[in-house]
């Protein structure tokens, strides 16, 4: 009975038959141990030699990873193998040899793997940030689809600026020069005047000149936005999704989350309400004096780290230069040293930019946008996501919706993730007031024929609406604990890295 690793569950004490690739192999004795992949897990096959034809036996014990296979067998609960189940091997078959697969367990360079992504997408630990990522895009479409959201699909090819001209990527559109779009609002908000409740969802673009772990310039994000709403209904809207869509990976990807090593403890309190300052307040935060013994908490804290994974390190080279290790032992110390460097060069410039983000902070004044290490800051001193609302109205786009009780602001919100993932949320109420509108266009020098459409909406029935939007994989970086958001997609886009 062919099966899939993930099914194994409902054929035990039965003979199935996997097809997938061999992911990893140890041989001991008369046994042959296969780690199989099929897409949906991973499986442990155990091949007896005289229990198989000698010269399959001898095939398996030279082949190489990444081979394709279908390897048939009883299935048995092993509750000490990988997945829970493993197959006692009746029979296998080679599909496609596969020899020198070039990502093998020792260290690999960022170029490298970037070169190699339509192989290194095969990693344990990208498959399983690729699980995750497809139940947060199903739980986004989820929860809109049974909030009573809409669904529209808003252009690619843009003529109009949602978040500056700066960022944008001109295109060539039959002689006539066009944009990739930076955000679908401006046409959800007419949207919104038709259905009421509506959100997009697709890739967006955004020419920024930056090469920090946050940053792609094709990613994706999803976009909802609401007629007769206040910015209170926003960050309650807000934070029930968020809170959904972590819930929803902590049911169906727990054992990748523990693979990937995510704060699972700290995921399961994510739940309403959140945290909320507003602007003026971060401010006040950033340049106190507990934010000054907080940074230098910080600072102890990664010395302290860097000392101990040193002190790992050189336990494991030792033991590595002693000899006499069994494969298994080798393996695991290979990995456990790839992972150890990889934390002692993130402990580095958490190190070296400490000190950095420091003076920042002290430095901050009223007026400006919060920067990537403010953000940081705010965010490790809460155990859960952070509203920062009401920004001063300079430091925001042009759509924004002044306060009305006090007009140096608007009423935005930017949500930040804990333990330093930054933004994943950026939301305000809209301008509907025409005149206002009008003018803040003007102020931006943008033309305003090429807005005439989205002032329409201000003099036909304009109401209170707002909306925000939503990084994925930002998002997916913060559930998971990735350092770089470059590992949450597929296929990622950078300034400096375009490969395949």
């Amino acid at each position: 009975m062919k099966t899939t690793i993930i099914g194994l569950k409902n054929h035990a004490a039965e003979e199935v038959t996997l097809s997938g690739w061999l992911y990893n192999s140890r041989s001991s004795g008369k046994l042959l141990f296969l780690i199989v992949r099929d897409g949906t897990g991973l499986c442990q096959c155990v091949m007896e030699k005289g229990k198989v034809p000698d010269e399959l036996f001898d095939e398996f014990r030279h082949l190489g990873q990444e081979s394709s296979i279908s390897v048939t067998g009883l299935c048995r609960e092993e509750t000490r193998s990988v997945g829970g189940y493993e197959l006692a091997v009746t029979d296998a078959k080679v599909i496609c040899a596969a020899t020198d697969y070039p990502i093998t367990p020792k260290a690999h360079g960022v170029d490298f793997l970037m070169k190699n992504r339509h192989l290194h997408l095969r990693s344990q630990r990208q498959w399983c940030m690729g699980r995750v990522r497809h139940t947060v895009i199903d739980a986004i479409r989820r929860f809109f689809n049974d909030n009573d959201f809409t669904l529209i699909d808003t252009p690619i090819f843009t003529t109009i600026a949602g978040e500056g001209e700066q960022t944008l990527f001109e295109v060539d559109y039959f002689d006539r020069k066009l944009h990739l779009t930076q955000t679908g609002q401006l046409y959800l908000e007419s949207a919104a005047m038709s259905f009421g409740k509506v959100y997009c969802f697709g890739p967006t673009f955004r020419a920024e000149k930056s090469k920090t772990r946050r940053h792609l310039t094709e990613f994706w994000m999803v976009e909802p936005e609401v007629a007769y709403t206040d910015l209170d209904g926003l960050l309650q809207l807000g934070e029930n999704f968020v809170s959904y869509i972590v819930q929803r990976v902590l049911e169906d990807n727990r054992p990748q989350l523990e693979t990937l090593g995510a704060d699972i403890v700290a995921l399961e309190k994510i739940a309403p309400p959140f945290h909320r300052l507003t602007y003026t307040q971060a401010a006040d935060i950033l340049t106190s004096q507990k934010t000054v013994e907080f940074m230098a908490e910080q600072l102890d804290g990664f010395e302290k780290r860097k000392a101990d994974i040193k002190q790992r390190i050189t336990e494991i080279e030792a033991e590595d230069k002693k000899g006499g290790l069994k494969k298994w032992r080798q393996e695991k110390n290979a990995k456990e040293l790839i992972e150890l460097r990889s934390e002692l060069t993130d402990v580095d410039v958490k190190i070296e930019n400490n000190p950095k983000h420091a003076k920042l902070a002290a430095d901050f004044r009223w007026g400006k946008d919060l920067g990537g290490s403010d953000e940081t800051i705010i965010s490790l001193m809460h155990d859960k996501p952070v509203f920062i609302t009401h920004y001063p109205k300079e430091a925001k786009a042009f759509y924004m919706r002044a306060d009305r009780e006090n007009d140096k602001v608007v009423e935005n919100f930017d949500m930040i993730a804990p333990a330093g993932f930054g933004e994943i949320i950026g939301g305000s109420m809209r301008e509907d007031d025409h005149d206002r509108l009008l003018a803040k266009i003007h102020n931006e020098g943008y033309d305003p024929a090429a807005y005439e459409w989205y002032l329409d909406l201000r003099k036909y029935g304009s109401v209170p609406h707002g909306g925000f939007g939503l990084g994925v994989e930002r998002t997916v970086a913060w559930i998971t604990g990735e350092k770089h958001i470059r590992q949450c997609i597929a296929f990622p886009r950078m300034m400096d890295k375009v490969y395949i």
